[in-house]
C-alpha cells in the first residue's frame, strides 16, 4: 500500500497537483541533464529528480533529488538552492503553465530508508530460518 493512501483525503494531492509536479519534474530533469545550470557544485554531477510535490495552491514545489551514487548530497542540495531562480526560469520556458511554482529542493531519503529496511529484513530472515530437522533415535 502506498503511503499517500494512508493520508486523509484532504491532504492527498489532487490530479492537477500530480500533473503539474510531473511536468516540472520532467522539465527540471532535462535542464539538469543538459548541464544548463552553471553552478560549480553542479558541474559533472548526475542528479536524479525522483519526485516533485506541488502545494495545493500550486505556488510552491519541492523537488526531491539524489546524486548518482549518493555522494556529496548536502552540497548538491545547497547548489540546487542557489541555482533555483535560474532553474525556475529555464523550466518556465520549457513548460506551458500559467503560474510556475517557486522551487525548493530536498534530499530524497527513500533510498536510504529502503536500504535500511532491506538490511533489517535480511537480518530477520536469517534469524527465522528453520534449522535442519533432527532425526529421532527410535
Amino acid at each position: 500500500m502506498r503511503s499517500e493512501n494512508r493520508r486523509p483525503a484532504a491532504e492527498r494531492p489532487g490530479p492537477r497537483q500530480l500533473r503539474v509536479g510531473e511536468v516540472v519534474r520532467h522539465a527540471l530533469s532535462q535542464v539538469l541533464h543538459r548541464g544548463e545550470a552553471k553552478d560549480p557544485g553542479l558541474d559533472g554531477v548526475s542528479v536524479t529528480v525522483t519526485e516533485v510535490r506541488v502545494s495545493s495552491d500550486l505556488r510552491r514545489a519541492t523537488a526531491f533529488v539524489m546524486p548518482l551514487g549518493g555522494a556529496d548530497a548536502a552540497e548538491l542540495v545547497a547548489s540546487l538552492r542557489r541555482a533555483a531562480p535560474f532553474l525556475r526560469r529555464r523550466i518556465g520556458k520549457a513548460v506551458a503553465l500559467k503560474r510556475l511554482p517557486e522551487l525548493s529542493f530536498a534530499l530524497d531519503s527513500r533510498f536510504d530508508n529502503a536500504d535500511r529496511i532491506n538490511a533489517l529484513l535480511q537480518t530477520v530472515a536469517s534469524d527465522v530460518r528453520p534449522s535442519a530437522p533432527q532425526e529421532d533415535d527410535a
